[in-house]
């Protein structure tokens, strides 16, 4: 077979992913198990990978989504614990004290929050906790899902703690013997610093406008007057909050390395954004709310935007006593990540769970209970039935709804994550794996614009894998040697490293088994098309722009791609503003 033949081969469980989840609008339950299919049988029938490892690999994608169902379950039932206490009264009262601005409540909430969380855990988290959170304050389910997904781009690839750099990029190129002569006399560690300092500088000059382009999105899709507009009336805040966090997160990022940009910079901006917006600092007149209720498209509602307050009469408790057990949730994170000796225990050979050599196929599987965030979010949970004094019955209430919104989410997981995995794993003698085809297809049609084309690469890699890390680990090496092929140096091949890593972590927008997990967790079902349409905006957006910056630092001093980078950026807000959708009563009040 030619070439060609084979890269289309390769595309076709990610177009078949795309047509019916994206295009058709089926469920991702269908999409799935026929992507699944299609995988499968490209791999045994096109690649001639071996029947064991496809076996092996399927067992290790349901294991994983195991472990994403139990992270779900967890969130869900932290959230059903603080409803049933009544804790939630009273962190929907504390974010109205804030601002009663929902604009305002998703920039504190998904992006500087969510950042926080994303740093100290990763794997989806940001969306588990925040989602849950900004329904339970009045938001619709898919508005929620939407803005906490948006957000999992610019603190991504220093989640958990570095992960993606630490793990993703220096598997990828540690101990190869082309990137020690390539750097030479460099040491590997002072490089791989370098790749995570080009990492945060890039992210930076991209992810500021994140905040601006999440609220356009929120009051776009879910606004009375469906207008970007009515988002970007707030931008002075929204690029006051987008700088709170960009510019600490790349000055941690020099000083520190990988481990804290997304942590620190999530919780130094908290602390600057929080007061501002208490104080009416850099506020519109106007205040954005949601239409009333009754108005709401069907499509927005989740299982949890008609949860019942049980105790509505009771006095409204203590800020912080409500909002006690997501404090837990984030100094356990911390401790269990940033940690040595406790990390080190927690993800030990004596309390992991391993399967080895599944199917006969060398695919080993592990997992990690204890470390896990859900063990987290469950005893954040236990903590809040004691601190909150609650009922047995009241908490066997929140048990019941959270396991059955964890069912309702399984059959997509268990699915997708097989699917992902056989993709990932279908190398055999006579083909590289898929993944690797399609980036080596793309390398050879672009040429000398490779830099262009890298962070496309990474985020398709995070598209199929539904992790920064992995997409790192998969595209790290084979970025690198591209770059060093069309004659680009050491230097120079760290950068598109970086934009590697940057399109990583923009892809996690799109990921299918990132948006069925968040959809889960605030009981959304069968709208993954829909959300992935949306986000494909900001992620457009986020993967051209990191394109154009990564021109442009390598071209040196100030050039034409910066006078492209602004360009770009001009054009996707005009095109934002000049974009409304059908018109109904508005709801923007003067205060």
């Amino acid at each position: 077979m030619t070439g060609f033949l084979i890269f289309i081969l390769a595309l076709l469980p990610i177009a078949t992913v795309f047509l019916l989840l994206v295009v058709l609008e089926r469920s991702a339950k269908l999409s799935m198990f026929v992507a699944y299919l299609v995988t499968a049988a490209t791999a045994l029938l096109v690649w001639g990978t071996d029947l064991n490892k496809v076996l092996g690999a399927t067992a290790n994608g349901a294991i994983t989504a195991i472990s994403l169902l139990y992270i779900i379950f967890g969130a869900i039932l932290l959230l059903f614990t603080l409803e049933e206490s009544g804790g939630i009264r009273s962190i929907r009262s504390g974010f109205t004290s804030i601002s009663p601005d929902r604009r305002v409540q998703a920039i504190i909430i998904a992006w500087l929050f969510g950042s926080l969380i994303e740093g100290a855990s990763g794997f989806g988290t940001p969306a588990a906790i925040a989602a849950p959170l900004l329904v339970a304050i009045g938001f619709p389910a898919m508005a929620a899902v939407l803005v906490t997904l948006i957000i999992q781009s610019t603190p991504v690839s220093f989640g958990a703690v570095g992960t993606p750099i630490l793990v993703g990029v220096n598997t990828g190129l540690g101990g190869q013997e082309i990137v020690e002569s390539t750097i030479a006399p460099m040491a590997y560690s002072d490089y791989l610093l370098e790749i995570a300092v080009k990492v945060a500088t890039i992210h930076g000059l991209v992810g500021f406008l994140i905040p601006l382009m999440l609220v356009g999105m929120l009051t776009r899709f879910f606004g009375s007057n469906r207008s970007f507009i009515e988002g970007f009336r707030i931008w002075k805040f929204a690029l006051f909050a987008g700088l709170a966090f960009t510019i600490p997160y790349w000055i941690i990022a020099n000083i520190l390395g990988p481990e804290f940009p997304s942590l620190l910079g999530g919780i130094i901006g908290l602390l600057i954004v929080v007061p501002a917006a208490r104080a009416g600092f850099l506020m519109p007149k106007e205040v954005f709310d949601f239409p009333p209720r009754t108005q709401w498209d069907d499509a927005w509602v989740g299982k949890l935007d008609d949860l019942e307050d049980h105790h509505a009469s009771r006095p409204v408790m203590p800020l912080l006593k409500a909002w006690a057990p997501y404090l837990l949730v984030v100094v356990l994170l911390v401790l269990t990540r940033a940690v040595g000796p406790v990390k080190a225990w927690l993800t030990s050979p004596e309390v992991t769970v391993a399967l080895d050599n599944l199917f006969a196929s060398g695919i080993n599987a592990r997992v990690q209970v204890l470390y896990l965030p859900g063990t987290v979010l469950i005893l954040a949970s236990i903590f809040a039935f004691f601190l909150h004094g609650m009922s047995g019955r009241d908490y066997g209430r929140a048990l019941r709804s959270s396991g059955s919104t964890m069912i309702a989410a399984a059959p997509a997981l268990l699915l997708a994550v097989p699917m992902v995995q056989v993709f990932i794993n279908s190398a055999s003698d006579s083909l590289p794996s898929m993944p690797i085809v399609l980036a080596e297809g793309v390398s050879a049609a672009v040429g000398q614009a490779w830099p262009m084309f890298a962070p496309l690469i990474g985020a398709m890699g995070a598209f199929v894998a539904g992790s920064n890390t992995i997409s790192n680990m998969m595209f790290s090496l084979f970025q690198f040697s591209t770059a060093e092929q069309i004659g680009l140096g050491a230097a120079g091949a760290g950068t598109v490293v970086a934009l590697q890593a940057i399109g990583g972590a923009a892809g996690n927008m799109i990921c299918v088994h990132n948006v069925v997990a968040a959809s889960a967790t605030v009981g959304l079902v069968n709208r993954e098309g829909e959300i992935i349409r949306m986000t494909l905006i900001p992620m457009t957006y986020y993967i051209v722009q990191g394109g154009f910056i990564g021109l442009a630092l390598l071209a040196g001093g100030f050039n034409m791609w910066w006078i492209a980078a602004a360009v770009w950026a001009a054009a996707v807000l005009l095109f934002m503003s000049r974009n409304r959708g059908r018109a109904s009563n508005p709801v923007a009040v003067r205060s």
